[in-house]
């Protein structure tokens, strides 16, 4: 898909102040560790995830995506009466039904002439939610959309813990599905986009592809369909077969993203990839042919965000840098499923609201 008319006007972010560590982690997976004799130091060494942030118990995922709509609106000149789609993308709600894009769509005051709904895959909500909006825009029947997502970890962080703790029958094998549930984190990001008409100098959002592999749909997920802030459940993931079955998704998009987007590797002046681990990143950027030095992680200190991870690390490598005025911005996301969704942007002037709460440094 290729766009000529789609701007990314404003990414707006909240991130939650409490910072949970990896060691914090490891002390209160105490009675695990003693039972199975695993070393301190596993979860920081394995993942490259020193920590991850947290709100507050009882946070619905809405509050925080109002907030981060409300920034956008804050740092640009995009009329509210002017968003003709609202669409909630995160893991995340706080109910089944209605979608939790109608909270939020209340929250921001948005006019009644607006397409509202929720949108769920995994880890691509937000990339999948762009695409939509950047279509709709692109064929004229909208002038500006925003997509959202709040992902919140505490609940599935928390039941973890006490599952590994409470169950005795776990071996150092039998433990390894529930790894990946130990590096999430939390947090919040929006994305404004609009037609090239409301914002001619914002970046210039020029093309998306997507592949699936459905075949491996079973390699993590979650055992209870619940949702919000009381979603209690526990994920199965076989997390080395994700990592490599989805590399290999990211290997096959990558070969439609190229020729769509018009690029070469070597003129791809920045990655912005789903931010998973230290091993995924190496491994998966080999994969792909890319320079490492030109890609932005945050998984150090977010840990895994869900959704809002690559968003999220879009607006700080803006935010430090590391992106800047005629930037060719590759964003390459992978999701379990498995599906991958890759973007092109053209970066310029795209406001950046939030990332506030930043650590002294991201890298």
């Amino acid at each position: 898909m290729k766009f000529n008319k789609v701007r990314l006007a404003g990414i707006g972010v909240t991130l939650p102040n409490t910072i949970i560590t990896s060691e914090v982690i490891e002390n209160q997976l105490s009675p695990l560790y003693e039972r199975l004799k695993l070393p301190a130091g596993r979860l920081e060494l394995m993942s490259g995830i020193t920590s991850r942030r947290m709100w507050e118990p009882g946070t619905m995922p809405s509050g925080p995506s109002i907030q981060s709509g409300n920034a956008l609106f804050a740092q640009t000149n995009i009329d509210r009466k002017s968003i003709g789609c609202l669409i909630h993308a995160s893991v995340c709600r706080d109910f089944l039904e209605p979608a939790t894009a109608s909270k939020v769509h209340h929250g921001l005051g948005l006019s009644q002439d607006c397409w509202v709904y929720d949108v769920s895959n995994a880890c691509l909500g937000i990339m999948n939610g762009a695409v939509q909006i950047a279509s709709l825009i692109e064929s004229g029947a909208i002038k500006a959309g925003i997509v959202v997502g709040t992902e919140n970890s505490r609940p599935l962080l928390e039941q973890t813990i006490r599952t590994l703790n409470a169950d005795i029958r776990l071996t150092r094998q039998t433990v390894k599905p529930a790894f990946a549930s130990l590096t999430i984190g939390s947090g919040s990001c929006a994305w404004l986009l609009v037609h090239e008409n409301l914002a001619p100098n914002a970046t210039r959002f020029t093309a998306a592809v997507a592949q699936a592999r459905t075949e491996f749909y079973d390699l993590c997920r979650s055992d209870d369909d619940a949702g919000g802030a009381e979603m209690q459940p526990v994920m199965d993931t076989d997390s080395e077969r994700l990592l490599h079955e989805g590399i290999a998704t990211g290997v096959a998009a990558m070969e439609k993203f190229l020729p769509e987007s018009g690029w070469s590797r070597r003129e791809i002046d920045r990655t912005v990839c789903h931010q998973v681990g230290g091993r995924h990143r190496a491994m998966m950027l080999d994969a792909l042919g890319l320079d490492m030095e030109r890609d932005t992680p945050t998984f150090p200190w977010t840990g895994n965000t869900g959704s809002v991870a690559l968003p999220i690390a879009l607006a700080v490598a803006a935010r430090t840098g590391e992106i800047v005025g005629g930037s060719r911005v590759a964003m390459l996301g992978i999701g379990s499923g498995i599906n991958s969704v890759m973007a092109a942007a053209h970066w310029s002037e795209t406001a950046i609201a939030g990332c506030d709460n930043l650590p002294a440094s991201v890298n």
